[in-house]
């Protein structure tokens, strides 16, 4: 994404904060509505053209018929004061809410829509503006970097609880699961579509001819730095970095499109997300609003039942849930929603699919009958292949709790009782940002301190002996002396049966031996008799002392 679009969008979230919408999601849903809007006009333009042109190349049913016209972008946008508020709030949003029958993506994505933009001077400029954009003529990774770029605003806020997973934990969390084209691909909370996208980016770049490869701060650090992204690699060896592509040896794009699922329980989220994968290209994802873990979250019986090839997520930690609303069919009767989460991942994964889930790291090693009946069910039943260890700070400013990706199978039918046989640990204690430093709202970058490169490069190591040689020692190990401390170590079975599946990292660690004293024993021995010597002559001045004055 080049200056001049970057310009245009901090101009219009500057108009809008200016104008009283201070909300980061607020004013991303405002402007996501618009963004909609131009793109269903743009989308027209191409229908009337294939219609013209005898209609053999598509759909050529018409968005606005004629008595409708009046709703598209390019017949309103020359509008201005309060008839162009009035009109894009009282005659727009309605009609699009109308297409039920004809477009029902587009219908429920105008559902109780409420323009929030109320002055009409500001609503104006933000309408210029994005008429200044021609989608079509962007890609599918330019329009999706615009709106990459408008969420990062939510990165600077926590409001409601909103904050988006960092792009360095996504990333690696999606290479490990490493989806394939056709694989089905499920959030149970989906939010702003992070791991959607990202597992979208992963499937075009692995269907590419030529792939593109980005530093995981954004190309404005790059630019910065006035460097080629060869350049800053030779200089900064364990910088972690992302690949994109066009994906132009996908042979079906709908096969895509379709295998992406999405569930979140706020109307702004599923809007927001929508939005995100539209603008990546991908317009018909299967998002629905809902409450993933509820008898009564408006998911059909179909979702329900349906079982996933691929699971990612970063489901809410905090708080319960009514033990009469939750699902009957989950693993676990707790009310703790980690606990829950985890349990719907295990009941949605379909034989063979694999899921990569982060966790608080009390989920780990809680004591009560509930975790360690869940951790029980994870490791008997599913094959655990890796716990890493995140470090306190990879969510800061707006949580410091401590947290570890889990990543898991489902077995195939048939498979022998208890699935898995070893658990891999990696511990990241860095992660690209510095783990207490904050600036600007964020964490400062810290690019040659990153764990992720070497945790992937194992992963890949590990995966090639088809998960049979982990790398690293084994749990507990007294390493030599001057030894270097590990990052990685893995745990039999045995071992997790010994300790109630306890599946905290720190549990298993390898420890460095003390090296042994340099000194003769003789010499110690010596000295330490010298030293009570010392300390029984003082006590003996002392004494004489008090029974002197006695």
């Amino acid at each position: 994404m080049n200056h001049d679009l970057r310009r245009k969008l901090d101009h219009i979230t500057d108009t809008l904060w200016a104008g009283g919408v201070t909300n980061p999601i607020t004013y991303i849903e405002q402007i996501s509505y618009l963004i909609f809007l131009k793109l269903l006009d743009e989308e027209e333009q191409d229908r009337e053209l294939r219609a013209r042109l005898g209609g053999n190349g598509g759909n050529t049913k018409l968005l606005y018929p004629q008595q409708a016209e009046r709703y598209r972008w390019s017949k309103w946008r020359f509008k201005s004061g309060a008839e162009l508020r009035d009109f894009i709030r009282d005659e727009v949003f309605p009609y699009m809410a109308s297409l039920a029958k004809d477009e029902p993506e587009v219908a429920e994505y105008f559902r109780d829509a409420v323009l929030e933009i109320v002055d009409p001077n500001v609503l104006k400029q933000v309408v210029d503006e994005i008429d200044s954009f021609e989608f079509r003529k962007l890609g599918p990774d330019v329009k999706g970097d615009i709106f990459e770029y408008m969420l990062t605003h939510l990165g600077q806020s926590a409001l409601n609880g909103q904050f988006r997973t960092p792009r360095q934990i996504r990333s690696f969390m999606v290479e490990m699961v490493d989806p394939e084209l056709g694989d089905t691909v499920f959030d149970p909370a989906a939010g702003t579509a992070g791991f959607l996208i990202d597992a979208v980016d992963y499937l075009l770049a692995k269907y590419s001819e030529t792939v593109q490869e980005y530093p995981i701060y954004g190309e404005d650090w790059l630019d910065k730095r006035g460097q080629t992204l060869e350049e800053v690699k030779k200089e900064l060896p364990n910088l972690q970095t992302y690949k994109k592509g066009a994906g132009e040896k996908i042979p079906d794009w709908s096969l895509l499109e379709a295998s992406i699922f999405g569930v979140d329980v706020s109307r702004q989220m599923m809007r927001i997300s929508m939005m995100n994968l539209i603008l990546h290209g991908i317009r018909h994802a299967r998002l629905k609003r809902g409450n993933a873990l509820s008898e009564h979250g408006g998911l059909t019986e179909e979702d329900l039942s349906r079982r996933y090839k691929v699971i990612l997520s970063n489901p809410p930690f905090a708080g319960q849930i009514p033990k009469d609303s939750i699902r009957s069919d989950l693993y676990t009767s707790s009310k703790k929603s980690e606990l829950l989460f985890l349990g719907l991942m295990m009941e949605h994964l379909a034989p063979g699919g694999r899921c990569a889930v982060v966790v608080p790291e009390g989920l780990l090693f809680g004591s009560t009958k509930a975790h360690k009946d869940l951790r029980k069910k994870l490791v008997e039943d599913f094959d655990l292949q890796a716990v890493v260890s995140l470090p306190a700070g990879v969510f800061k400013p707006y949580a410091g709790v401590k947290t570890g990706v889990l990543v898991f199978r489902k077995p195939q039918e048939g498979a022998k009782k208890t699935a898995t046989q070893k658990v891999w640990f990696y511990e990241v204690t860095n992660d690209g940002f510095d783990p207490d430093k904050v600036s600007g709202g964020g964490r400062v970058e810290t690019p040659n301190q990153n764990d992720i490169p070497d945790l992937l490069n194992q992963w890949h190591a590990y995966k090639v002996s088809k998960f049979t040689n982990p790398p690293g020692v084994e749990a507990n190990a007294i390493l030599e002396p001057g030894s270097e401390i590990p990052r990685c170590w893995w745990a039999d079975i045995k071992t997790l049966e010994a300790n109630d599946y306890n599946l905290a990292a720190g549990r298993y660690k390898p420890q460095v031996a003390e090296p042994a004293p340099d000194e003769n024993p003789a010499d110690l021995i010596r000295e330490v008799l010298s030293l009570e010597k010392s300390i029984t002559e003082g006590l003996e001045k002392l004494l004489n002392e008090v029974e002197g004055t006695s």
